[in-house]
């Protein structure tokens, strides 16, 4: 790709976010057909990963995961999404947001800058081109990114977004989400067309990353977008109808390989590693396993799962102390080796370090160290980061059939679908590790453990009398498997009130403002382990503010919005 290096250009990029247009790289003026499709589509789908999960390096967090992770309490973290306080000049917002609409490709700056800027010129020189195939991927990848904006921020630019180098829009007006989505569900019909026509000579290959150029599986997800699209819209709209015809239809994802996924890899020099595998080389550790999430998994939560350990623990986090050994400073809270801190916590050793002795990432959501109990602390060589971003998995798919059918939106049996998502899951974790465990000796998890506990799930849920209350079950096993990838998480909260999360004003929780670690969780202490004080003064974010990157520069932007009180179209 053309570079450009001036400091001149450098500085009006960071000024003007996704109103930069102007810097249109994609288009030489001197020969503006000479764009390589196979770079545009690499760099389209590279930053569409690295704007949607765990990413964190020298440019500074950029993924949205970095904050809806703690909103859907798998993560705690130090930073203003604590107490659900990130705002519109929140970095990892404003970076996201610049990556994804930004035109711009600076020397010293990687080429996936710019994402929905690629999309635009891929799709446009793919048509014009004949090369069919191109094109219904970049739509589709357009699909799916818009409809993630939409379900993080609500109203976003998007009819006149990335138009400058055709029309000299330079500052796009935010469109309404509801009319976003009608629009995307025409973009993913326009993409399934392109992908079934006959293509031109170029094909896409290597340079797909997703899936190899296999146009079959990019029809599969374009089928499988729309059916978890139609779910999302399920309260404001009948979507029974077109549910009814994607399911029947049958050409879904139907195996774990059709998944959506980034695969990385596990190079360093170019850096191809899962970019939440940072944690492990960062020279400050930031993210903490959420106690909620943990103790849920751990079979310690009082009215869900409860007595019902997951098999997949030494699998999502790895722990760096031994379960007798002393930690690194003193800990707020600690159950034999998993040592974190609290949501919302104003306790005395919130802020004490603890980057040697930190329960952190494992294999499954980034590519780090299976917990085989060795208590080490990890370095860059701990693990691969081999391990795939799970944007949209067959997985998935089960959950949003079983919720449907719970739901009476689509006939079938929910409880089969459950067994089967349940099933599904452990299978991936397995596909997971086989691509990101290197040289270490991570034992297979499918088998007995697995059945076992999906039999005690299917138990919780055959206890459950209401659809409400099945549904919890359902959307927290989701939860549970989403590790790694916040997004859709962030919208089945909203949506459904699901999984119950961490509440520091509720007393069942954290009786007279006190959260309680386990009794007897830290060996080096006499019991009881002290209570920890914890607070909670805003309400939960019915969507993200909108990144001061542009509504400071962009006349066209509304007033920055109060996050909770602004809703997504369809939450209802």
């Amino acid at each position: 790709m053309k570079r450009l290096s001036s400091i001149i250009l450098v500085t009006l990029v960071v000024v003007t976010g996704c109103t930069k247009g102007f810097l249109d790289i994609n288009k030489d003026p001197n020969n503006p057909s000479t764009v390589s499709l196979n770079l545009l589509l690499t760099g389209a789908e590279q930053g569409l990963a690295y704007d949607m999960g765990f990413t964190n390096d020298a440019r500074g967090a950029r993924g949205l995961t970095e904050v809806l992770s703690v909103y859907v309490h798998q993560i705690v973290v130090r930073e203003n999404q604590d107490q659900y306080g990130a705002n519109g000049a929140q970095f990892d917002i404003n970076n996201a947001w610049s990556d994804f609409y930004s035109s711009q490709t600076v020397s010293g700056l990687p080429d996936y800058i710019g994402t929905m800027e690629n999309v635009t010129v891929l799709i446009s020189q793919a048509t014009t081109n004949n090369y069919r195939h191109y094109a219904g991927i970049g739509k589709l990848l357009k699909a799916y990114g818009f409809s993630q904006f939409v379900d993080a921020f609500a109203d976003v630019p998007f009819s006149e977004a990335n138009q400058f180098g055709s029309n000299g829009l330079r500052y796009p007006k935010y469109d309404k989400g509801a009319d976003i989505y009608k629009q995307l569900f025409a973009l993913i019909d326009e993409a399934i067309a392109d992908l079934q026509a006959p293509n031109g000579a170029l094909e896409p290959g290597k340079d797909d990353l997703f899936y190899g150029g296999d146009v079959k599986k990019w029809i599969r997800f374009a089928n499988s977008l729309k059916l978890k699209l139609y779910n999302q819209v399920r309260l404001v709209q009948d979507v029974s109808g077109p549910v009814s015809q994607l399911v029947s239809g049958g050409n879904l994802f139907s195996q774990t390989s059709d998944g959506f996924m980034m695969k990385y890899g596990s190079q360093v020099a170019p850096d191809d590693r899962n970019p939440g595998f940072s944690e492990y080389y960062a020279t400050q550790k930031s993210h903490y396993i959420s106690p909620w999430f943990y103790e849920i998994m751990k079979g310690y939560n009082p009215r869900l799962f409860t007595g019902i350990r997951d098999p997949r623990i030494p699998y999502y986090f790895y722990n760096q102390n031994s379960k007798d050994g002393g930690s690194q400073n003193p800990t707020e809270y600690r159950d034999s080796a998993f040592i974190s801190i609290y949501f919302g916590s104003t306790g005395t050793n919130r802020n004490s370090s603890q980057d040697n002795s930190m329960t952190v990432f494992g294999l499954y959501p980034v590519g780090g160290r299976y917990d085989a109990g060795d208590a080490i602390v990890v370095t860059a060589g701990s693990g691969t980061g081999a391990a795939p971003l799970r944007l949209l998995t067959y997985a998935d798919v089960l959950y949003i059939e079983a919720e449907l059918m719970n739901a009476g939106v689509l006939a079938g049996d929910p409880r089969a679908k459950l067994s089967a998502a349940i099933d599904e899951s452990f299978k991936q974790v397995d596909f997971v590790a086989n691509l990101a465990k290197g040289g270490q000796n991570v034992p297979t998890i499918v088998g007995t453990g697995a059945t076992n506990y999906r039999n005690s799930i299917l138990g919780v849920y055959d206890g459950r009398a209401s659809a409400k209350d099945k549904l919890e079950v359902i959307v927290t096993q989701k939860w549970i498997q989403a590790f790694g990838f916040s997004g859709d998480t962030y919208s089945d909260y909203r949506r459904t009130g699901f999984p119950i999360l961490f509440n520091p004003n509720d007393p069942t929780m954290a009786p007279g403002g006190f959260a309680q670690p386990p009794l007897l969780g830290n060996p080096t202490l006499p019991p009881p382990q002290a209570r920890v004080p914890v607070a909670l003064g805003r309400n939960y974010p019915l969507s993200l503010p909108w990144p001061n990157v542009d509504i400071q520069v962009n006349p066209n932007a509304p007033a920055q919005k109060q996050p909770d009180i602004t809703p997504v179209f369809w939450d209802k």
